[in-house]
């Protein structure tokens, strides 16, 4: 049932985004299995890693082994997040060795509060380390761009909007033309999803990625409201694993993503055509929750898929 056409172009997060909350570290081959799998049943974006700071998220100590070992499809996007302009260094020297990535991934905070936590340093300070990393990178990947709590902050509460949108220009400014717009604790809406992106798609050039969290249950329905609003990039994590890094503790509860097996179902079901192996999808779960050696949070991993579909 594997889709000759998608309308929708989703990006797997389960190995980095997802990984990154796990306190245990995970075998390299493992997650190189699972990177390749995700693009095997169709996923046309995978984050495949993250060039960390080891000491801060252990996690990704191997991710120069993962990608040389890693065997890649045709036509996917490999995505690795980059802290700083040395993270973006390194990648060069990855690609350089014949064996990097082709997207790289750019984070700043909506407000200064969650920068300070998370980033360790101020909004101006981290737009600068921004245009460095950019520079540095000097076009030879694909750069993403992403805006974290971007309708709500878990230390300052509401968000201007119209500093997300400043946000999304001054991405577009140094040539991002792909960014994320994070509810990174789960406070969005269906109103204030439709209300931001609606705004946002009026912005000339900008290819607008909708990264939820489903802290509060309301992940899936904010995905039909952003879908409802034009966006067309989704990202999601098998099993709904995720959130912020297991050293870094903010916002409380549950802090996964959207579940990607339960996405994808529901996707399907409204005849929307996501481009995934409907045949491997769950297959692909299971092998998640082997991974991790526990049951993850997939609905449709354990009701299986629509059967009305």
């Amino acid at each position: 049932m594997l889709s000759t056409m998608s309308t929708v172009t989703l990006c797997e997060c389960f190995a980095r985004d997802g990984l990154q909350h796990e306190p245990a570290f995970i075998p390299t081959e493992t997650k190189r299995a699972l990177v390749e799998r995700f693009a095997a049943i169709g996923f046309p974006r995978v984050e495949a890693t993250s060039y960390s700071n080891p000491k801060v998220v252990p996690q990704f100590s191997d991710a120069s082994d993962l990608l040389k070992s890693l065997s890649r499809s045709p036509g996917v996007f490999y995505k690795a997040t980059c802290a700083n302009t040395k993270a973006v260094q390194r990648a060069i020297s990855d690609l350089d060795a014949g064996f990097g990535v082709n997207e790289i991934s750019l984070l700043v905070s909506a407000t200064e509060s969650h920068t300070q936590k998370n980033l360790r340093r101020s909004r101006p300070e981290q737009w600068a380390n921004i245009e460095e990393m950019v520079h540095t990178a000097g076009g030879r990947f694909r750069m993403v761009g992403t805006v974290s709590v971007a309708f709500g902050c878990p230390f300052e509460g509401k968000v201007d909007p119209g500093s997300v949108l400043n946000d999304i220009s001054h991405f577009l400014d140094l040539g991002v033309q792909h960014v994320a717009i994070g509810d990174t604790t789960g406070m969005a809406t269906p109103l204030t999803v439709k209300s931001l992106f609606e705004k946002a798609k009026r912005t000339k050039n900008l290819v607008p990625i909708a990264h939820f969290h489903d802290s509060r249950g309301t992940g899936l329905v904010n995905y039909v409201a952003a879908y409802e609003a034009g966006v067309r990039h989704f990202d999601s994590s098998f099993g709904g694993v995720g959130g912020h890094p297991a050293k870094v503790k903010y916002g409380g509860g549950f802090t996964g993503n959207v579940c990607t097996e339960d996405l994808v179902g529901l996707f399907e079901s409204m005849g929307i055509a996501t481009g995934i192996d409907l045949d491997q999808l769950l297959a692909t779960a299971e092998l998640c929750e082997q991974a991790l050696g526990r049951e993850l949070h997939g609905r449709v991993t354990r009701s299986g898929l629509n059967p009305l579909r």
